[in-house]
C-alpha cells in the first residue's frame, strides 16, 4: 500500500471548505443514503483495511507500544462491523441543520429566524484509534461539514485504507471525495499548519492524551473544541451501599481500562473503608488491579505502593488505581478539584444530601450518582455517535453529538424594511 507523504495541507483545506458548500446544501435523506453506503462499503472491504491494520500493528510491536494502546490501535472484522454500525446509528439520528431554534416578528414587521447551521470545515487532529477516522467523519457529513483528518502516525496505513474506501463510497453520491480530507504525512509540520488555518479551517476538535490536546489548544489560532483527558474519580461516601460501590468500581476501572471514562482514583470516606476494606481488598486482588495509596492504603493493602504526586493526576489507561482516604465529602471534593481533569466524576452514596452537594459542587462535564463512570459516551447516554468528550464550557460540554458540529445563523426576512 502506498502513502501520499508529500502533502499539500492548504490546498486540502481549501478543497475541503468548497466541499462543505455542496455538503450543507444536502437533505437529510440524501445524507442519510450515503452514510448507509459509506457503512457497507467499509464492511466489504474488510481485508484490504485488516491489511493496512497489520502493519501499523507490526510497526506498534517494533516500537513496543503499550497493551493499552495497540488496543486502541486494533482492528478486527467485528470492529470494522462496529463502526460501520455506527454510521447507521449516526443516519438514524435527527439531524439538527435547519432546526429552528426562535422565532419572532419585530413590531416592524420584520421577521427574525435563529437557524442551526454547520460548522463548515472540521478540523480533527487525533491518536491511535482509527474508529475516529469513521465516526468523526460520518459525524461530520450528517451535520453537514466537511472534514479535514490527521491522524497519529501509529495508525497512519488503517487510516488511509479507511479513507480510501470511504472516497470509493462518496464517488457515486452527491457529497463530493473531497469533503473528506485525510492529511498522510507523518510530519509534524503538516498538524502545525492546520492549527492556524483560520481562513479554511473553522474549528479544530483533538483527541487523544495530555499533550496532544495541550499542544492545540496553546498553539492553534483556529477555535478549539477542547476534549479533555480522563482522570475520573468515584468517592465512596459512608452511606455507600457496600456491592453496589463495589461493583460500580469493577465496571468502571476493569471494563475498558484504555478508554478516558474509566475510572483512575478511588476515594473513600474513612468510616467505609474500616469496615469495608476486605471485601474492597478481595475485589482488587480479584481483577489483578494495582493500587497506588496513601499511608492508610498502603499499610492496610498488600503489594500497595505509596502514591507519589504524579500518581494523583496520572491517566493510568491500565489496571491500576490510586486510592486517597478522606474524612468526608467536602475532603474528596478539594482532592477532584486539585487533580480533576473536569472529565467524569461519581459519588457512591444512599445520603441524597450528600449526593446534591457533590452534584452541585464538583465541577466535571459529567456528574453521576450512584452509576459508574462508563456511562460519558454519546452512545451509551442514548444521543448516538460521538465526536469527543468536551471537558471545556463555552459551546459544548461533554459528549460532542450532532448539535455539537453546528453553529447557528440569525435569518431576516423583511419587506422593505430599513432603520
Amino acid at each position: 500500500m502506498s502513502l501520499v507523504i508529500e502533502t499539500n495541507v492548504e490546498y486540502q483545506a481549501k478543497e475541503a471548505k468548497r466541499a462543505a458548500k455542496v455538503v450543507s446544501l444536502l437533505s437529510t435523506e440524501e445524507k442519510n443514503e450515503i452514510l448507509f453506503h459509506i457503512a457497507n462499503t467499509l464492511e466489504s472491504n474488510k481485508s484490504y483495511i485488516l491489511q493496512a491494520n497489520k502493519q501499523d500493528l507490526e510497526k506498534g510491536q517494533e516500537k513496543g507500544y503499550t497493551t493499552a494502546y495497540i488496543d486502541r490501535l486494533i482492528l478486527s472484522e467485528d470492529r470494522i462491523s462496529e463502526f460501520a454500525e455506527g454510521l447507521r446509528e449516526v443516519a438514524e439520528l435527527d439531524d439538527p441543520t435547519g432546526d429552528i431554534l426562535e422565532d419572532w416578528t419585530l413590531e416592524n414587521g420584520l421577521n427574525v429566524k435563529k437557524v442551526r447551521v454547520p460548522l463548515g470545515v472540521i478540523g480533527m487532529i487525533y491518536e491511535a484509534r482509527p474508529n475516529v477516522t469513521v465516526d468523526a467523519t460520518g459525524l461530520a457529513l450528517k451535520s453537514g461539514n466537511a472534514i479535514v483528518l490527521k491522524g497519529g502516525s501509529s495508525a497512519i496505513h488503517s487510516n488511509q485504507a479507511i479513507v480510501d474506501i470511504i472516497h470509493k463510497a462518496l464517488e457515486t453520491t452527491a457529497i463530493p471525495k473531497e469533503a473528506v480530507q485525510f492529511i498522510a504525512s507523518t510530519d509534524r509540520n503538516a498538524t502545525q499548519q492546520l492549527f492556524t488555518m483560520k481562513e479554511h479551517i473553522d474549528v479544530l476538535i483533538p483527541r487523544g492524551g495530555a499533550s496532544l490536546i495541550n499542544a492545540v489548544v496553546e498553539n492553534a489560532t483556529v477555535p478549539v473544541l477542547e476534549t479533555g483527558v480522563g482522570n475520573c474519580h468515584i468517592y465512596i461516601d459512608k452511606a455507600a451501599d457496600v456491592s453496589k460501590a463495589l461493583s460500580i468500581f469493577v465496571n468502571a476501572k476493569t471494563d475498558r481500562p484504555a478508554v478516558c471514562n474509566a475510572a483512575e482514583t478511588l476515594t473513600i470516606h474513612e468510616d467505609w473503608y474500616k469496615v469495608n476494606k476486605d471485601a474492597l481488598i478481595e475485589v482488587v486482588k480479584e481483577h489483578g488491579i494495582h493500587v497506588y495509596g496513601d499511608d492508610t492504603v498502603v499499610q492496610s493493602i498488600s503489594g500497595a505502593e505509596k502514591a507519589k504526586e504524579e500518581d494523583w493526576s496520572d491517566e493510568y489507561l491500565s489496571l491500576d488505581i490510586a486510592i486517597k482516604i478522606v474524612e468526608n465529602v467536602e475532603g474528596a471534593i478539594r482532592h477532584i478539584d486539585e487533580y480533576g481533569t473536569k472529565h467524569s466524576e461519581a459519588i457512591i452514596t444512599e445520603n441524597r444530601e450528600t449526593a446534591e452537594k457533590f452534584l452541585k459542587l464538583v465541577d466535571a462535564a459529567a456528574v453521576y450518582h450512584n452509576a459508574s463512570t462508563r456511562f460519558t459516551d454519546g452512545g451509551a447516554l442514548g444521543f448516538g455517535a460521538e465526536i469527543g468528550i468536551s471537558t471545556q464550557k463555552l459551546h459544548a460540554r461533554g459528549p460532542m453529538g450532532l448539535p455539537a458540529l453546528t453553529t447557528v445563523k440569525f435569518q431576516m426576512t423583511g419587506d422593505g424594511q430599513i432603520r
